[in-house]
């Protein structure tokens, strides 16, 4: 079936249209908001051709792979009327379910989740800007060794890349700061503006007349362009919503447009300047001393053994939707670092993930389990590919042990790639379809760390699942 239709069947088996509060899409799933969970034929929507996993969460989450996903929201959005809010028309039973889910996010996990919010819509710019930025620094290396002649047309395709992936990871700061304004109420163009502000030369100016710049060192003043990334800003934006929801309130309607703004932007930038960055700058000077040690150590054994846990444990940390909170520590590295080396040893958890699916294949195979025979082979392309939800909630979450173990085999690749000191020079999705991500110098070392994890995996799963472990699945 093609989109349109496989959008219309969905609709269909979540309830209809009238069941569907909000719509939206992250890098390979389908999110929707659902009013009633009681109206989804969910065991349908599990085997519908085109969906390759439904994940139950504070959303409605239908995996149907990288770039389908975008496409199906649009679809969704053009033939659905949706609405944010739900009316007062609904009954008693639906506010209570939706008060009970709710109460099942912590804290947490609901901040862990917006920070993940604020990056995802940013996902495909910073793959872009990574690749294109990598195939720039190809033709610098091979400039500089005389492999490329340094002509006119190579020059022109060197900076043509680099104004590309520039115009991106330049402005990091700002696009942050508009997605954070999305998230936390704020005006959009105003939380561009506290990001940009961070970056802008006019804070090493004043940070001089007040005596908190340090010329010797300027990376250690107190106050500097650029003090606090990322963090600073999501945190400015988040204040930001707060002050100008109540200058609002106390502002009469005819001076709205110019008083608030005004004295938002004001009240913000005196907090930004005096204790948002400087405190904030604190926060991520120690994260980045953190990740040298672990990521960045030069110590072999450090490297093998950080690489391995944080690779062991990293599906375990998507389960209880704590990955969100990844996302601002690959931006302090790209930031600081120019590639984040977080995200390849992540990426061998997926990897780990085939190896334990080739080697329930075998077991299912023996055991005369023909269904799970044909999930994983559906499933195997995609999680090659970097798309794992298929074999997680299909094959190796439903069995148990094989999530486990699919985890430790992964640990291996992940403690090579981090000895291999693997840089990316963005994130996204994983498995092979991650090679372009990396950089030049990291790409062979990223593929072996795979098919390490491949190969961990299903040693260690195909040595602790026996046979009848299989038979249940079917």
């Amino acid at each position: 079936m093609n989109n349109k239709e496989l959008v219309l069947k969905i609709i269909e088996l979540v309830g209809g249209e009238s069941n569907i509060q909000h719509a939206t899409n992250c890098m390979t799933r389908l999110r929707l908001k659902i009013k009633d969970y009681n109206k989804v034929k969910m065991d349908e929507l599990k085997s519908l051709d085109g969906v390759m996993g439904v994940v139950e969460d504070e959303t409605l989450q239908i995996v149907v792979g990288p770039g389908k996903a975008q496409k199906l929201a649009l679809i969704l959005k053009e033939n659905v009327t949706l609405t944010k809010e739900m009316g007062a028309s609904e009954d008693w039973e639906s506010n209570k379910q939706k008060i009970k889910q709710n109460q099942k996010q912590s804290k947490l996990k609901k901040g862990l989740r917006t920070i993940g919010e604020i990056f995802i819509p940013l996902i495909p710019a910073i793959i872009a800007a990574g690749i294109l930025n990598g195939f720039a620094g190809v033709i610098t290396n091979l400039q500089s060794t005389g492999s490329l002649p340094a002509n006119e047309f190579w020059n022109i395709t060197r900076l043509i890349l680099s104004l590309i992936g520039g115009a991106f990871l330049g402005y990091f700061t700002i696009f942050t700061g508009i997605n954070a304004a999305k998230q936390f109420g704020a005006t959009e163009g105003l939380g561009g503006m506290v990001g940009a502000m961070t970056v802008m030369t006019q804070i090493d100016e004043i940070s001089q007349l007040l005596g908190l710049f340090n010329v010797d060192s300027p990376l250690n003043s107190t106050l500097r362009a650029g003090k606090g990334g990322i963090i600073g800003v999501i945190i400015g934006v988040f204040i930001l919503a707060q002050i100008e929801k109540r200058v609002r309130k106390v502002v009469p309607d005819v001076l709205d447009l110019i008083v608030t703004p005004v004295v938002t932007l004001l009240l913000v930038t005196l907090l930004m300047l005096f204790i948002i960055m400087p405190i904030s700058g604190f926060v991520s000077d120690g994260l980045i001393y953190v990740l040298e040690l672990l990521v960045s150590s030069e110590i072999p054994a450090v490297s093998i053994i950080s690489g391995y846990i944080l690779s062991a444990i990293f599906l375990p940390m998507v389960l209880l939707g704590l990955h969100h909170g990844l996302i601002p520590i690959y931006a302090v590295q790209l930031e600081t670092f120019g590639g984040v080396s977080l995200f390849p040893v992540l990426a061998m958890a997926g990897a780990g993930q085939v190896g334990a699916a080739i080697a329930i294949y075998f077991k299912a195979k023996r055991a005369g389990n023909n269904k799970l025979q044909q999930i994983i082979s559906g499933a195997l392309p995609a999680g090659v590919l970097g798309i794992g939800e298929p074999l997680i909630y299909g094959v190796t979450l439903p069995l148990g042990k094989p999530f486990i173990t699919a985890g430790l085999g992964a640990g291996f690749g992940g403690a090579y790639v981090m000895l291999s000191k693997v840089l990316a020079g963005a994130w996204g999705p994983s498995g092979l379809a991650a090679i372009p991500l990396m950089q030049s110098g990291s790409m062979l070392n990223y593929i072996l760390g795979l098919l390490i994890s491949y190969i961990g995996g299903f040693i260690i799963t195909y040595l602790f699942i026996k046979e009848q472990d299989v038979v249940s699945l079917r």
